[in-house]
């Protein structure tokens, strides 16, 4: 099947600054790819470079098999390429009304019922009676899901989202992020969702790819990223606990809480560990395989946050009730969730305590 969407080997440059490395990827028809990354990793220059809004200095982009970039060729502009797009920032026409809104780019193209195809727009995104409005006279969340209308009201063969939820409170969030991914899938639309936030790329993507420093470390189905991330860089993306340092040895995995047998396939020497943030649960101290310390406790809506450390590292941990001040936390560890990584340089200096006992 030809992608929808086959970006190849692009580079692209500001001076002195790389943003894309040789990133490659290909989209599928009706898929949904979640990039995620922190701030100045290029997901947005890639971004907007599929747009139209930056061409590449080196590499191809096609969209539908029709090459659009190519260092060489005329790219093709943005409003050939049949995207919908939208920004962190809404971009909506302050003096229009959010129907007049949704409806200038079906004008735009001539689309025969322009104000209509809004109006249904509008009701599928739950502002139906907010027609008449204009921007200021919204929500942040509101102008939000009329930014969307406008961009699912074009009927793109692609979606584009740039970070589209990072101004709205976290409830608001969850709202429109469970609100984007129905209505792209009812549509049958394909996306390519930009995002910081590993919540919400776990939740949107028929496939999470992790950016940093303009590569494309990893991308694959959210269960299977959570699963075995490639590199420590990815086990940070997506909230693995650690690292702690470790060896294996002679079929000995030593780690700060004692030794464990070494999993299959892992060579002797240094190593970095990090647990999945399912590994850890509290338990009573004669069922426990470590103690962290305890730092202090945090009301939250879900209940308390024990903030400690486990030999060096933060944990953040719920629990139903506070503990006593001064109590030993005990944990119990899911070995099964080890995650670990060669280390070239380590504080080994717990192996001579452990190895003398």
């Amino acid at each position: 099947m030809t992608p929808l969407l086959h970006i190849d080997d692009v580079h692209k440059r500001y001076g002195a600054h790389a943003a894309l490395r040789g990133f490659s990827l290909r989209l599928a028809p009706g898929e949904v790819v979640c990039l995620l990354g922190a701030s100045g990793s290029g997901k947005t220059t890639l971004l907007r470079i599929v747009a139209g809004l930056e061409q590449v200095d080196s590499g191809r982009v096609a969209l539908g098999g029709e090459l659009v970039d190519a260092p060489g060729m005329r790219a093709l502009p943005a409003q050939q390429r049949g995207l919908g797009m939208v920004f962190q920032d809404y971009a909506l026409w302050p003096h229009l009304s959010a129907l007049d809104n949704v409806a200038l780019p079906l004008r735009a193209r001539r689309r025969a019922d322009a104000a209509g195809d809004a109006q249904r727009m509008l009701e599928r995104v739950g502002l139906g009676a907010l027609g008449a409005r204009r921007p200021h006279e919204l929500s942040g969340g509101q102008q939000q899901r009329v930014a969307l209308a406008r961009a699912l009201a074009v009927r793109p063969r692609l979606l584009l989202c740039d970070e589209p939820l990072s101004n709205l409170d976290a409830a608001l969030r969850e709202e429109l992020r469970a609100l984007i991914g129905s209505v792209v899938r009812e549509h049958g639309l394909a996306a390519l969702y930009i995002t910081h936030d590993q919540r919400e790329a776990l939740a949107l993507g028929d496939r999470v790819g992790v950016v940093d420093r303009g590569r494309l470390r990893q991308i694959d189905t959210p269960a299977a990223l959570l699963r075995a991330p490639c590199d420590e860089t990815v086990a940070r993306f997506v909230h693995a606990r650690g690292p702690w340092p470790a060896r294996a040895a002679d079929g000995t995995l030593h780690t700060p809480w004692g030794r464990l047998p070494a999993p299959p396939g892992v060579r002797d020497g240094a190593l970095r560990l990090y647990l999945r943030g399912s590994a850890l649960r509290l338990a009573d101290a004669g069922a426990a395989d470590a103690q962290a310390q305890l730092h202090g406790c945090v009301q939250s809506t879900d209940g308390i946050e024990l903030h400690c450390t486990l030999h060096g590292v933060p944990l953040r941990l719920a629990a139903e009730q506070a503990p006593d001040p001064g109590a030993a936390l005990g944990l119990r560890i899911d070995h099964g969730q080890m995650l670990l990584y060669p280390a070239t340089e380590i504080d080994d200096s717990y192996l001579k305590e452990t190895s003398a006992t």
